[in-house]
């Protein structure tokens, strides 16, 4: 797994909610679908390495359980949920949706301004060799452009029923954006997409998103024997 940074907690905040935030921050960065093995949430080094007490943790593992990112097994401990290759594919048509109708709403709710800082955002990484060469940061970015979408529909709802999705939806993306060449894809598509945006043209956006999300869940079905 790689290394995972954890930001210092800020005084300003009730304790128990920097540590809810920080350790929804911890496990957003794991990358649990790289293997088989479950990964499990440790209250004490945890606290240890937040410097808080072992109550806060428990508090906030709670509280993510009802979330649904984690789960609590009896004498064994709280477990980071990892999803079933259906689960994940049903994620990945209900993102399709939200993501898509965000993307054709950004046509005429998005500003020049924003629009334009899309693409800059994703300059660094305008073709495949380059995005291949930095694929850690390059898998970051791709995140990063994807909730930029779902942000530019300025939907309240969109955004709160894709959040739901959030964590799932960038842990796959994360995993399989290294096989099977995918990032060469990825690059063209976001190019297409970002092209589409600018053009305000709702039709072409809608659609290159959806069909970017669609080809994810293909590969998915097809090729991710590990979430069996």
């Amino acid at each position: 797994m790689k290394s995972i940074n954890i930001v210092p907690l800020e005084p300003a905040k009730a304790l128990k909610t920097q540590v809810y935030e920080a350790l929804k921050e911890i496990i957003g960065q794991m990358d649990i679908y790289s293997s088989d093995e479950q990964v499990r949430l440790d209250e004490r080094a945890l606290g240890e390495r937040l410097g808080v007490s072992r109550t806060p943790v428990r508090e906030a593992i709670s509280r993510l359980e009802q979330e649904g990112l984690v789960q609590n097994i009896a004498r064994r401990g709280a477990f980071v949920v990892r999803k079933s290759k259906q689960e994940i594919l049903d994620m990945i048509d209900v993102w399709a949706a939200l993501e898509s109708m965000a993307a054709r709403m950004a046509t005429f709710r998005a500003s020049d301004e924003e629009i334009a800082a899309l693409r800059k955002n994703f300059a660094s990484f305008g073709d495949s060799e380059n995005a291949r060469a930095h694929i850690d940061e390059y898998s970051e970015t791709n995140i990063e452009f994807h909730q930029t979408i779902i942000e530019l529909g300025k939907s309240p709802l969109i955004s709160q029923m894709a959040g739901q999705l959030f964590f799932h939806m960038s842990a796959i993306r994360s995993s399989t954006i290294k096989e099977r060449d995918r990032i060469s894809r990825s690059v063209i598509d976001h190019i297409r997409i970002i092209e589409a945006i600018e053009e305000r043209d709702p039709y072409h956006a809608e659609q290159l998103v959806r069909d970017h999300a669609l080809e994810l869940a293909k590969h998915v079905d097809k090729f991710v024997d590990y979430l069996e």
